[in-house]
């Protein structure tokens, strides 16, 4: 283990705090209002796209989505934390409703807003895939605001480094021993699973025709997602309760949960023309075949 070095950043000189307010009993925490924000700010941008042409919806459509989608996040993510990292909480199941202390999974998520639109889907009798290809493209400012709230907490950091911008969390390693300098691996997951992401999801959409062919919107979310969080993961401590799991199998958690999403990815985008139909528009003036 790396020895804290001298000259490297501590974590608590920053002056970041968890909660952004606290009023009497009520508490409103970075990581919860990156959820409201990223969530707000999805779909408004999901009103943007609405109004190209082919729009698999109405914009009327979208304000009852952004209730399943939400349900979705917040229950798939909270099971998949628990089925995935913590699965000990089926013991004490009142602990999986303490939300507020933290603990969800991106994969969980995801497979929760999958469920959740097939179900909208299917009450409007809305095409499933070309409405999740939609909803993907807005799904990176939620991850990065997210990962911006990791950070603000301190948590989820990486492995230990000397890199001249490592970062010297505290409470890391067993009490008595010096904390060692780490990789601000929330940062790299920011930026990656965030800005980045988020330029090629926005060049697909506005620059290309990929919005036509059913899943190649989505299929690229997965890919890049993937490839993205897999190698962020080189970087990232192990959850405590994982880390003999990680140093059986040779990789995180993280990772092996990314194996099926990039292969799922790939199929999704090199079959995308055979399901491509003449679009007739939900909003809008022009069909595209």
């Amino acid at each position: 283990m790396l020895a804290a070095a001298s000259g490297h950043i501590r974590f608590e000189d920053l002056g970041l705090h968890p909660d952004v307010l606290s009023i009497g009993f009520f508490t409103l925490r970075w990581y919860s209002l990156a959820y409201i924000v990223g969530i707000l700010v999805g779909w408004w941008y999901l009103g943007k796209m609405l109004d190209r042409p082919g729009a698999p919806m109405s914009r009327a459509h979208a304000d009852d989505l952004v209730f399943y989608a939400t349900l979705g996040i917040i229950l798939g993510g909270r099971i998949g934390y628990v089925i995935f990292y913590a699965p000990e909480m089926f013991l004490h199941p009142l602990r999986i409703l303490r939300l507020w202390d933290g603990g969800m999974s991106f994969h969980g998520g995801a497979i929760g807003v999958g469920v959740g639109v097939w179900l909208f889907a299917r009450k409007h009798k809305l095409q499933w895939l070309r409405i999740v290809d939609y909803l993907v493209c807005t799904a990176p400012f939620g991850l990065f605001l997210g990962r911006l709230a990791n950070f603000v907490n301190g948590e989820l950091w990486g492995k230990p480094t000397d890199v001249p911008w490592a970062i010297i969390f505290p409470r890391t390693v067993p009490f008595g021993l010096p904390d060692p300098a780490r990789h601000p691996s929330q940062l790299y997951e920011a930026g990656l699973e965030g800005l980045v992401l988020l330029a090629v999801m926005s060049f697909a959409f506005w620059r290309t025709k990929a919005r036509y062919d059913p899943g190649k919107l989505t299929g690229l979310f997965l890919l890049g997602y993937g490839i993205a969080r897999f190698i962020v993961e080189f970087f990232r401590e192990p959850d405590q309760q994982l880390r003999a799991f990680a140093q059986a199998t040779g990789l995180h958690m993280g990772q092996w949960l990314c194996v099926p999403m990039i292969l799922g990815g790939l199929y999704l985008m090199n079959s995308a023309k055979a399901r491509r139909v003449r679009v007739e528009p939900i909003a809008g003036t022009d069909s595209v075949s």
